[in-house]
């Protein structure tokens, strides 16, 4: 049974960084994109980050373009998504997910085909 386990969520204010890990398992993700979106309250699901399944071709939102940095690792079936200069409308629980199919790119939400449960980011101003 595949797992998603997002970590790294907390509470920082405006201009911090924040570092998010998703640790998957269960199936071998190296074939397949992964990514990240989030959620915040009152609001419809956001794409935020996405890359290839050879870690060669990312695909960012753009209210995080700039912003956010989205990398992978296979051998160890995580994938990292690293943001900097955080706004208040950052804050959002932040899923990772991971393509529905091996090698095809994932650039939105219906692209993802499974994902995690979630971690909380909370941004001060």
């Amino acid at each position: 049974q595949e797992h998603l386990a997002e970590s790294g969520g907390g509470l920082v204010q405006a201009g911090d960084s924040l570092r998010l890990s998703c640790a998957a398992s269960g199936r071998t993700f190296s074939s397949f994109a992964l990514g990240w979106f989030r959620q915040a309250p009152g609001k419809e699901r956001e794409f935020v980050a996405a890359i290839n399944w050879s870690g060669d071709s990312t695909y960012y939102g753009d209210s995080v373009k700039g912003r956010f940095t989205i990398s992978r690792d296979n051998a160890k079936n995580t994938v990292t998504l690293q943001m900097n200069s955080l706004k208040p409308e950052d804050t959002a629980v932040y899923y990772c997910g991971a393509g529905r199919f091996p090698v095809t790119v994932v650039v939105g939400i219906p692209d993802f085909g499974s994902w995690g449960q979630g971690t909380q980011v909370t941004v001060s101003s």
